[in-house]
């Protein structure tokens, strides 16, 4: 995906480098994940934090209701397109893309994941990963409200499509599940991301060296 204006509203893109930059990604454009004004005292004098999920006055009696998880995908694999119930943060470890369902041009996009790049995608909105490389990929996941044996979880196009026949007709749903399988469709037939270019392979082997490199150290 080429340019900031690609992606599909409320989505956002996390870039987070080993050189201690963050930068925030949206549609409407480039700004610093760590400017400032966002910033809070975290622990001691001179540190800083700034939430994504919850704020600073989360407690057991305020809860923020969210999951963290750490995910494992195969080798060239993809997950069925899926929508979730609450927001939704990935940090891809690896060589990924992601599939997302852009409803204001009613098409599917494709982003495309680095190491070290998290991407939020707004409750609801059909997406699917892929892992683009021949490995294992390490993702980190963290979701607000829903645990994975969830119904809401991750509503599937064939989900969605049998809800809509369970409603009555004229029942006033709050989703349109017909448009909802409609966009999830759209986002299985997309075409293939492909796999890693061959500067993201020798940039796989780098980072594989500097491993070995450090763990010695």
């Amino acid at each position: 995906m080429k340019g900031t204006e690609a992606l599909p509203t409320g989505v956002e893109l996390y870039s987070l480098t080993a050189d201690g930059t963050a930068l925030l990604t949206s549609r409407t454009g480039r700004g610093d994940l760590l400017d400032a004004g966002a910033l809070l005292p975290f622990i001691d004098r001179g540190q800083h934090a700034r939430y994504l999920i919850g704020d600073a006055l989360t407690s057991p009696e305020r809860p923020s209701n969210a999951t963290y998880k750490l995910g494992l995908m195969r080798g060239h694999s993809a997950f069925t397109p899926h929508a979730h119930g609450g927001e939704h943060f990935v940090l891809s470890l690896g060589y990924a893309a992601c599939g997302l369902y852009d409803d204001e041009r009613q098409e599917a996009v494709t982003v495309r994941l680095t190491p070290g790049v998290m991407i939020r995608i707004p409750a609801l909105l059909p997406h699917s990963f892929v892992n683009r490389g021949a490995g294992r990929l390490l993702i980190l996941a963290a979701n607000t409200g829903f645990g994975i044996d969830h119904e809401d979880y991750a509503i599937t196009a064939e989900e969605a499509e049998r809800r809509a026949t369970a409603e009555p007709s004229g029942g006033g749903a709050a989703l349109d599940y017909p448009a909802l399988a409609k966009a999830l469709r759209a986002v299985g037939s997309a075409p293939s991301p492909g796999v890693m270019s061959w500067r993201e392979r020798a940039a796989q082997a780098a980072r594989r060296l500097a491993v070995r490199l450090e763990g010695s150290a």
